[in-house]
């Protein structure tokens, strides 16, 4: 898989600031494509995009992108179509976690986890979409890419809200294919297990707020020991091949799929 695989690609990554998002877009960058990092965090996926430009492989450019907001989703592909031309492909990245116990959740952590990680997708899938309808057939299949997660098919007792949100990324994944495949649009995603991100640092700290654990650290050791086949926790390294793989033309015959990387923690 040489650095060749997605020349030629444009595509939209939102929550492109760290962890996974900004992996996948150094490396989506590395094999040739064209990246529009989308992030409300704008001085981080500023930061991504200058590291790629500087390294000279594809181009990148940087956007403010709440993905709760229908109109931020439109303006991001609008981005990528006004300085690459087109958009191939889009990578629903962005999400949040914040564990709670089942009799502590409340409206504020509801609304916050569902309105980001799933209703948030589906504008960004919508906003796409409409995009890539609009450009009419091309040669190459559309994709949409969702950041499912173990939990998009299992769910434990102190992240029930971040569990139906990415159920509900399966749900698009599945209903989405579905929808699009007359328009030559793809919709698959992928379900990591443990990786350690940002994102997960912060969980740690909240997963001994609730009692889960006795001490920062504990989490993530735990899991590996007790539930990971491998025995290791992941880091966005693990996973950047399978979403370079479904970004690129080898997943053309694949749809309403969701690839588990996962170390062999949950196995079906």
């Amino acid at each position: 898989m040489g650095r060749e695989r997605l020349k030629g690609k444009n595509i939209l990554i939102t929550g492109a600031a760290q962890g996974m998002g900004a992996t996948n877009a150094e490396h989506f960058a590395a094999q040739g494509a064209n990246v529009c990092l989308g992030d409300i965090n704008e001085a981080g996926v500023a930061a991504v995009a200058e590291r790629i430009n500087a390294a000279g492989n594809g181009r990148a450019i940087a956007v403010k992108l709440d993905v709760t907001k229908r109109e931020d989703n439109a303006a991001a592909v609008k981005a990528l179509v006004d300085e690459f031309g087109y958009i191939n492909v889009a990578l629903m990245n962005a999400g949040v976690n914040k564990p709670k116990m089942f009799m502590d959740i409340d409206d504020a952590n509801w609304d916050m986890i569902m309105n980001i990680n799933a209703k948030g997708m589906l504008y960004g899938m919508q906003e796409a979409a409409r995009q890539m309808i609009a450009q009419g057939p091309r040669e190459e299949v559309y994709k949409i890419i969702n950041v499912g997660s173990i939990v998009s098919r299992t769910a434990f007792l102190d992240v029930i809200p971040y569990s139906c949100s990415k159920y509900c990324a399966l749900a698009l994944i599945i209903g989405g294919a579905k929808a699009l495949w007359q328009h030559n649009i793809t919709v698959n995603g992928y379900a990591p297990g443990v990786v350690r991100t940002e994102l997960w640092e912060q969980l740690d700290k909240d997963l001994v707020a609730i009692g889960m654990f006795e001490e920062e650290g504990q989490s993530m050791d735990h899991l590996a020991k007790t539930m990971i086949t491998m025995q290791r926790y992941s880091y966005p390294d693990d996973v950047k091949g399978t979403a370079a793989f479904l970004a690129s033309s080898d997943s053309d015959y694949m749809t309403g799929q969701l690839i588990s990387i996962d170390g062999g923690m949950i196995m079906q």
